[in-house]
This record gives C-alpha cells, structure tokens and sequence, in this order.
C-alpha cells in the first residue's frame, strides 16, 4: 500500500521520482509498469498495472458502451490514459496532457493513496484542502463507520 506525501520536482523531460518507500510496495508482478490518467481532481492518478488489470480494468469492463454516461466516462478517463515503466533510475514519464490537466509547472506533491498514487500541484492540493473544509472527523466519522 502507498502512504505519505513526499514534494519532489518533475524534470524538464517530464519525468518524476517515485519515492523509495512506496517503490518497495510495487508487486513483482507490475513488472515496473503503471498506468497513469487524470484524478477526479485536478490531479494525476498512478496503479501499478496489475492492481490496474485487477481493480479498474474490469470495472471499466462492465460499464456499458451503449450507456451515454458510461461511454463518456470511459472517454474521458481512458483518453489521457497512459502507460508508462520505470527507467534505470526508477522515474516515470508523465504525459504532457496529464501535466497540463493536473496544472502541474515544476514542483510536484507526491501523495499515497493505498492502492494508487496522486500527484498534485502542490499549490493546487492546498488551495483543494481550503476549499474542502468539512471536519476531518465528521468525514472520518460518515466515511469508515466504525
């Protein structure tokens, strides 16, 4: 499972670092392979590709071509979709359609999601959290029901 948040840079080539401690969470059988695509928020969502193959590939299976709403969503979360492997120095290639939706310029926010990972312009995270406010324990409370 990822966790943490960890700031970093993209490059000029548009490759980011995965951090060391979410690397080691990455099954063998992902083969240093991902799939990236746009978040709900303005931010880039990163699965290892078998979690990919496994979770969301067939959800996306289900969902109805025929089916106005399904169709679109696949549209639109599948068209900026990419895959991408880690290179000798365990960086990623992002897509510069995926940079551009996340608003992402040089600095980058790293966040672990459990099962995926988030990249974020930090700045657009913060200004998301303000505007968010709702009471962590009243969502922590409605969310995991205890």
């Amino acid at each position: 499972m990822f966790l943490g948040s960890f700031k970093y840079s993209i490059d000029n080539k548009c490759r980011i670092s995965i951090p060391a401690t979410m690397r080691k969470f990455v099954n063998p059988e992902a083969n240093n392979t991902f799939v990236m695509t746009r978040g709900t928020e303005p931010s880039i969502i990163i699965y290892p590709s078998d979690l990919w193959k496994l979770e969301i590939a067939s959800k996306l299976d289900k969902l109805n071509p025929f089916d106005p709403k399904d169709s679109k969503f696949l549209r639109m979360f599948l068209h900026p979709a990419a895959e991408a492997k880690f290179d000798t120095q365990s960086r990623l290639m992002i897509p510069k359609n995926l940079i551009e939706y996340a608003g992402i310029k040089k600095d980058i926010l790293i966040i672990g999601m459990n099962q995926f990972i988030e990249v974020w312009n930090p700045e657009r995270y913060d200004s998301y959290l303000r505007d968010n406010n709702e009471p962590y324990e009243e969502i922590a409370k409605e969310v995991m029901k205890i």
